[in-house]
């Protein structure tokens, strides 16, 4: 029998950045690294930007790769990761994980800009995937916290300069 798959929702509100200010920013699906922590790169492979079907490749450390150690001579994490659905009139997205490193299958994500008052908005990200061997379900949420929390205040950030 296979395990039930693991299922996870982050959030985080911002209040100095509308949904409308956000969305462009997260919608560029190729260029997911000038705002998320410890993702050195992330380009096109396949297909037009923003357009589902498009193959993004991430690479950085954020996400241990399988067997990696601790130490400076770590693997690097990557993902190839496949835009599926884009609504811009609602804000979202989702992708799923095609091919990496890091333990994951049948990987689908969205996320969400959601309005939150005049001023501020909510990302929401939710993902399930299937339990990944040696990993912990609170640990792997807790790292997806903390990475929106940080992209979030470099989105707002960039929108204040």
């Amino acid at each position: 029998m296979s395990q039930p798959k693991w299922e996870g929702k982050v959030c985080t509100r911002l209040t100095n950045a509308t949904a409308d200010q956000i969305w462009p920013l997260y919608r560029d699906f190729v260029n997911f690294h000038k705002w998320f922590p410890c993702l050195a790169t992330c380009y096109a492979i396949h297909g037009t930007n923003g357009e589902p079907g498009c193959v993004r490749y991430c690479a950085g450390f954020s996400i241990p790769s399988n067997g990696a150690g601790a130490g400076a001579d770590k693997p690097v994490s990557w993902s190839k990761e496949r835009l599926t659905t884009l609504d811009n009139e609602g804000r979202s997205l989702s992708y799923e994980i095609v091919d990496c490193n890091i333990g994951f299958k049948s990987y689908i994500s969205t996320v969400k800009i959601l309005p939150q008052g005049e001023d501020g908005c909510v990302i929401e990200w939710s993902f399930t995937v299937d339990p990944v061997e040696g990993w912990v379900l609170d640990d792997l949420v807790r790292k997806y916290e903390v990475g929106l929390q940080r992209m979030a205040k470099r989105m707002e950030d960039a929108l204040q300069h």
